[in-house]
């Protein structure tokens, strides 16, 4: 294997960095004609899987809407990234864990660890309880070669009262997670390959990160960019969000709800898929 960083960046070399949600919402199940159970969350997640193998870089399971089912839920979305891995697909777990001590060794273990069914190539994180208290994860996500997205930047509106507010060293908070993620992929850069340590900044920011004085493509960091199509970003935004990440392929536009309400017919899928990706190339190269 070599390292997360470097597979993603060959993903999107070959397919583009657009990433596909796996949320099987209520109201998209019912759409797809689907029981509103763990059941049903299995035949969407195949079925986008299936329509996606070898036309998007990387899927990104949620995890909520798996566990809402307990354990028959994580049955399915143990069996989801499997599916997903065979099929040559990079997973990214949409998890959200943050804990400290031997908490935070455990979360590590259940969606980094090589042992687990739940292991995902990556998985997100939250800092929020102090970059450092993510350390477990980020050892081993590096030992076992996997990657790790750090919310830095949410779109939620209520989110700019932590992210924005001031450090002891006078920088933002959110400013702080960013350079403390450019020094975990420092060593990646060297050698001229993307950090595995992600970052996850909502499409929707606008200039926030510039007037927080973020420079995105100094982390050498993948941003997984939420909020693009059902939350109202287009692509053409992504050029004001992360200026020059965005030209040197950095950026991965996250769209859910966009791609999986053209469902349950594979083609259709595809199509949607297809769409967004010709228009995310349209953007980033009059971009350059």
């Amino acid at each position: 294997m070599t390292s997360f960083g470097a597979r993603l960046q060959a993903a999107i070399a070959e397919y583009g960095g657009l990433v596909v949600g796996i949320d099987p919402h209520p109201g998209l199940l019912a759409a797809w004609g689907l029981d509103d159970s763990a059941d049903g969350a299995a035949e969407m997640a195949g079925v986008v899987i299936d329509a996606l193998a070898g036309r998007v870089a990387m899927v990104k399971p949620q995890a909520a809407l798996f566990e809402r089912f307990g354990s028959s839920g994580i049955a399915a979305l143990e069996d989801t990234l499997e599916l997903a891995r065979d099929r040559g697909l990079l997973t990214l777990l949409d998890a959200k864990r943050g804990d400290i001590g031997s908490t935070m060794v455990a979360y590590a273990e259940s969606y980094l660890g090589n042992a687990s069914p739940l292991a995902a190539d990556a998985v997100t994180l939250s800092p929020y309880l102090g970059f450092e208290s993510l350390r477990p994860a980020l050892a081993l996500a590096a030992e076992n070669e996997r990657g790790v997205f750090v919310l830095a930047l949410t779109s939620n509106p209520e989110g700019a009262a932590v992210q924005h507010a001031g450090m002891s060293t006078g920088r933002p908070v959110a400013a702080g997670i960013a350079d403390a993620a450019a020094a975990e992929n420092a060593a990646a850069a060297a050698h001229g390959t993307l950090g595995s340590v992600g970052l996850v900044v909502g499409a929707t920011i606008g200039t926030v990160g510039r007037d927080l004085g973020i420079d995105f493509a100094a982390t050498n960091a993948p941003l997984l960019a939420p909020g693009v199509g059902a939350q109202g970003a287009t692509m053409r935004q992504l050029t004001s969000v992360f200026g020059a990440a965005f030209t040197a392929g950095q950026v991965l536009p996250t769209v859910s709800r966009a791609v999986l309400a053209a469902g349950p017919r594979r083609d259709e899928l595809g199509r949607a898929v297809t769409e967004l990706q010709a228009d995310l190339t349209l953007v980033r190269t009059s971009a350059r």
